[in-house]
């Protein structure tokens, strides 16, 4: 018999991720972060609520419909109940951000920045707005009404329309105009600064004139939010069907399913949210009003057409990620990795050196294979085409695509068509599981026999978001490591999940046990014992309960989580021994890292897997020790800079609310600027062995030398 859950440590998902949300809205208040990187953290808070009405809400909702009664392990509520505290969480946020953009919107007035109406507008700018709506915008409207005759339109996730109330000869219909997506989100007015009206707010103003026939009682912006939690092994499909066109399936129906949101911009809706919500099958709590615009992604193309002084003082300055201190960038990348291991740490550091590390290795008549999994990649793609002209040139070249990354669905199957062309093996992963683990295996035949090279990180292959988020890529020659990932690559080719290894840990069998072991070496040593863990998520009820085990028996845990953190600190007698902070900078933190005792004698990995049921249990990930000294070192000063942030750290408290970390007089401590400052001064480093001179260049093998930066010859003045 099962013993009853303990709820007294413990929280609901959903609203400590609200919580989360809330501290990235608090950049957006935040007077030390420029004006113009605020507006995009409003941008972000909404970006990220439209996801997680999409997905977490959507999924919540589908569970409330089925029958069989479900109880949330972490808060003890049904799927109904968790709906009814997310309904009203959320309506304080709206608030909170409509007062936040407001003042943004009223201090980037004085910078002469002005989101302006049609009514707040010149007979000048008024001119260019109506000529610009006449040639440009009204072709490609398409106003429909909603009577006896025209039945309610399909309004797509998260598109904007127009809504209105219409009365003619004495009767009530309703109306709607679409807000075209081809079009800029915003018309830029010929005025000195940057002045500019919305294209939903220009909609609103001409809707009476595109409406003529009708009088016009309410109008206001409205967009749906759709369920888009589709699970593609929910889905059945034929075993004969291609498995990328079965995903081309999903992603359309996404746009189609059932609404679980209705923002509301603008006018009391007295007439118009009764209908929207009969219409949609919405109940009132799901419909949110907001002063604000509902989509504020026009704020990155506002930046971008700042002059160079106004972004100087407006956005963050510009940060280039720096070629790794511990390589030698006129030297081959391969060959200093077979010396040492190499770590780098994105955004600080270049992804460069990686990408490089491929394309060599498509050189290299050694390299006989190369085998990836993927899970995210840039819409330009350096890496993708490595791995295609390494597949051209007889390689071997084995890449585990996961189509089922949500959202990033339809870039991967272009990429996969891209690289199958090419020649590469492609494989898709189990129908159960999803393949999140990020690794890398180059094997080379040389005279001494078989030669691995293996990368494991905590990010995705994704050039664009390596400049965005941090995130670790070790690099390694480690035998016994790249033996571990030559069997993790056969066991995922014939779907083998119960794989064993002598230094990977694997998910779903293997990681969560051996984590559970190292928690029970640390909890035998009492009082003596530390843990600490980096992670973006904590929801696994199992190792939730394992580490208030490791409290209660006096191990200190120490744990950044930045998002979702379901486990309670600081309950007496239970968690008083926890602390857990967060931090939320202008680098999105994802990186995992997991720490088991102190010093020398620590276990350190570092992993793709937070401790989330659906990485320990529902999804391929792997964590990977860090063994060699330097790395370690470096490792952890990352760690000790990361608890000694008292700038952007908030520290969760018993009662589940977050709270700036003490600065007890000392100085403040940005760890994210810490990290810029120490790639542009970094540290001395042990030498590698071998020179970047002319002799021994000429020493390396033609197609090294071909792939080696070249100085530029120096010439004498051009003739005329």
């Amino acid at each position: 018999m099962s013993l009853p859950t303990d709820y007294r440590y413990t929280q609901d998902r959903e609203l400590s991720w609200l919580k989360f949300n809330e501290r990235v809205l608090a950049e957006a208040r935040d007077e030390s972060v420029p004006l113009m990187e605020r507006l995009k953290f409003a941008a972000i808070f909404t970006s990220n609520l439209d996801e997680f009405f999409m997905v977490r809400v959507g999924s919540i909702t589908d569970m409330a419909l089925v029958k069989e009664e479900h109880i949330d392990n972490k808060s003890g509520r049904t799927p109904q109940q968790q709906l009814e505290a997310i309904f009203k969480a959320v309506p304080p946020l709206y608030k909170q951000r409509d007062k936040v953009f407001d003042q943004l919107d009223l201090r980037l007035r004085s910078c002469n920045i002005c989101r302006l109406s049609m009514e707040q507008l010149d007979s000048k700018a008024r001119k260019q707005a109506d000529s610009w709506f006449q040639s440009q915008v009204r072709p490609i409207l398409s106003p429909l009404v909603v009577d006896l005759h025209h039945p309610f339109p399909h309004l797509p996730n998260k598109g904007l329309a127009v809504a209105l109330c219409l009365k003619r000869d004495g009767r009530d219909s309703f109306g709607f105009l679409p807000v075209p997506t081809s079009l800029p989100p915003f018309l830029r007015l010929e005025e000195r600064g940057l002045h500019y009206i919305l294209l939903e707010d220009l909609l609103l103003s001409y809707a009476d004139q595109i409406f003529d026939q009708f009088t016009v009682t309410e109008k206001a912006v409205v967009a749906v939010t759709r369920n888009a939690d589709i699970s593609p092994e929910d889905e059945s499909y034929d075993v004969d069907e291609d498995f990328r066109q079965h995903m081309r399936k999903l992603v359309k129906k996404r746009a189609r399913l059932s609404p679980v949101r209705l923002e509301f911009q603008g006018g009391k809706g007295d007439k118009l949210i009764p209908f929207l919500c009969q219409r949609l099958g919405l109940n009132r709590d799901q419909v949110f009003k907001t002063r604000c615009p509902i989509r504020l992604e026009y704020a990155y193309a506002l930046a971008a057409l700042l002059p160079a002084e106004s972004a100087a003082a407006l956005c963050d300055p510009p940060f280039s990620p720096r070629f790794p201190a511990c390589l030698d960038p006129q030297r081959p990348i391969l060959p200093q990795v077979l010396e040492r291991d190499v770590l780098l740490f994105y955004p600080f550091e270049q992804m460069d050196p990686f990408l490089h590390l491929i394309r060599e290795a498509a050189f290299d008549p050694q390299v006989a294979s190369i085998k990836i999994t993927i899970y995210r990649l840039a819409s330009r793609a350096k890496l993708a085409e490595y791995l295609s002209a390494a597949a051209e040139n007889g390689k071997d070249v084995t890449v585990l695509m996961e189509l089922r990354a949500r959202f990033d669905e339809q870039n991967n199957i272009r990429w996969a068509e891209r690289m199958e062309e090419a020649g590469c093996t492609l494989l898709y992963g189990s129908e159960a599981l999803k393949v999140h683990s990020k690794i890398c295996l180059i094997t080379r035949r040389t005279k001494a026999g078989v030669q691995y090279i293996t990368q494991v990180g905590t990010g995705n292959y994704n050039e664009k978001t390596a400049k965005l988020y941090t995130d670790l890529s070790l690099i390694t020659a480690d035998p016994v490591i790249g033996a571990d990932a030559a069997a993790f690559f056969q066991n995922m080719a014939i779907g083998n999940f119960h794989g064993e290894y002598q230094r990977l840990l694997a998910s779903p069998l293997g990681l969560r046990d051996r984590v559970m072991a190292l928690i029970d070496r640390e909890i035998a040593k009492g009082s003596q014992g530390y843990l600490f863990f980096k992670l973006n998520s904590i929801t696994d009820r199992t190792l939730i309960d394992k580490l208030a085990q490791a409290s209660q028996a006096g191990v200190e845990v120490v744990m950044n989580v930045r998002g979702i953190c379901c486990l309670m600190p600081g309950v007496p007698g239970l968690t008083d021994r926890i602390t857990v902070f967060s931090i939320v900078g202008r680098y999105l933190e994802h990186s995992r890292i997991y720490q088991f005792g102190r010093g020398e004698e620590a276990d350190l990995y570092i992993s793709s897997a937070d401790f989330m049921t659906r990485n320990t249990e529902r999804r391929v990930e792997l964590a990977c020790p860090v063994l060699d000294p330097w790395v370690r070192g470096r490792l952890f000063h990352i760690i000790d800079l990361l608890q000694r942030d008292n700038a952007k750290a908030r520290e969760l408290k018993p009662g589940g609310g977050y709270h700036p970390r003490e600065a007890n007089g000392q100085e403040p401590v940005n760890c994210q600027e810490i990290f810029q400052q120490e790639t542009v001064s970094p540290p001395v480093l042990p030498p590698l062995h071998g020179s970047s001179s002319r002799a021994n260049r000429n020493r390396l093998p033609a197609w090294l030398r071909r792939l080696l930066p070249r100085k530029r010859e120096r010439r004498g003045p051009r003739s005329e």
